[in-house]
């Protein structure tokens, strides 16, 4: 059964269970800003809540800092999941 004929609530507690696997793992982000701003960084998928997911993320000056993501991000493809070394999307059954 194809994601589009899937009921939003079955989709999203999918995407839920299948990240909760990842805790603890580092992965790529791509987050979409909009007007054409794309922002790529790695970072650890340290919790997942019921609403949201939280992953701290590498930044400048070995600093890193915490963000938070809704479950509905993924599903708009405002934030992209995908392996840091080879580029295979994490949750590749959504697309």
């Amino acid at each position: 059964m194809a994601v589009s004929q899937l009921p939003q609530a079955q989709v999203m507690e999918r995407i839920r269970k299948d990240l909760r696997c990842y805790v603890g793992a580092k992965m790529r982000l791509k987050t979409n800003l909009g007007r054409c701003k794309v922002v790529e960084r790695e970072g650890v998928l340290e919790e997942t809540h019921p609403n949201l997911f939280v992953v701290k993320v590498d930044e400048k000056r070995n600093r890193s800092r915490r963000v938070s993501y809704s479950y509905v991000d993924i599903l708009t493809k405002t934030v992209e999941l995908s392996h840091p070394q080879n580029g295979e999307n994490l949750l590749p059954w959504l697309f």
